[in-house]
């Protein structure tokens, strides 16, 4: 029976994996759907590095990384949309109240 040689050498943890957990926390308050399974990989990421399982921890940083970044370009995007529409509508409004003023100013005709 053939067996492997045993190196002996504990597995090294790579340069410092970072879990993004603010990032993600971050995340929520921009677009919370996407947010969340960013802190979920964030957990999973603390999970492995306590294990040591460092292949494990650094796919989950990965994972974490892509939830949180798209959670932040999205919820982003979302609040300049919504701003513009409010400055629209506003324009509008007031427009609207313009042409009011000006039919009563002129007795409605």
């Amino acid at each position: 029976m053939y067996q492997q040689p045993y190196s002996g050498a504990p597995q090294q943890p790579p340069t410092e994996i970072n879990d993004h957990q603010g990032w993600a926390i971050g995340a929520i308050f921009l677009f919370w759907p996407l947010a969340i399974p960013a802190l979920m990989a964030s957990s999973r990421c603390r999970q492995a590095l306590a294990a040591g399982d460092f292949a494990t921890a650094q796919m989950e940083s990965e994972n974490a990384h892509k939830w949180a970044k798209l959670a932040t370009i999205i919820g982003i995007c979302w609040y300049g949309v919504c701003i513009l529409i409010s400055c629209i509508s506003g324009c509008g409004a007031m427009m609207a109240a313009k042409d009011a003023s000006d039919s009563l100013n002129s007795g409605g005709y």
